[in-house]
């Protein structure tokens, strides 16, 4: 991760397909909000209807906006969400990532310098 753990929103994001609807899955989603409060997180995004626009799609895509990255990794790494994560690893083909936000008023042209340096 970069410097900007603490000073700019992050956001865990996964990807899942394939997903067995059981009742392990429905203790999952019975339990995830709990494990989100502590570290300030909300879903921005879960599941919902998903309009390809490039390349194939065949999943949902679930969104969760934190305070910080920092916050993002504490919650993953948690003990209340590690006792819950294989109900949904071992009901679903899925990937998970957490991730930096941008700074308010960020804009794309911001980052030319760093990405032309290499």
């Amino acid at each position: 991760m970069t410097d900007q753990t603490d000073q700019t929103p992050g956001y865990a994001i996964a990807y899942l397909r394939d997903v067995d609807l059981n009742d392990q899955i429905a203790t999952y989603l019975r339990r995830i909000d709990a494990t989100l409060d502590p570290y300030g997180g909300r879903f921005v995004v879960h599941g919902g209807q998903l309009q390809p626009l490039e390349g194939e799609w065949s999943g949902v895509v679930v969104l969760i906006e934190f305070p910080s990255t920092r916050a993002a990794l504490d919650w993953y790494a948690s003990p209340g969400y590690q006792e819950i994560a294989a109900l949904r690893t071992d009901n679903s083909n899925s990937m998970a990532a957490v991730l930096d936000g941008v700074p308010p008023g960020y804009r794309a042209a911001d980052s030319v310098e760093a990405v032309m340096a290499g």
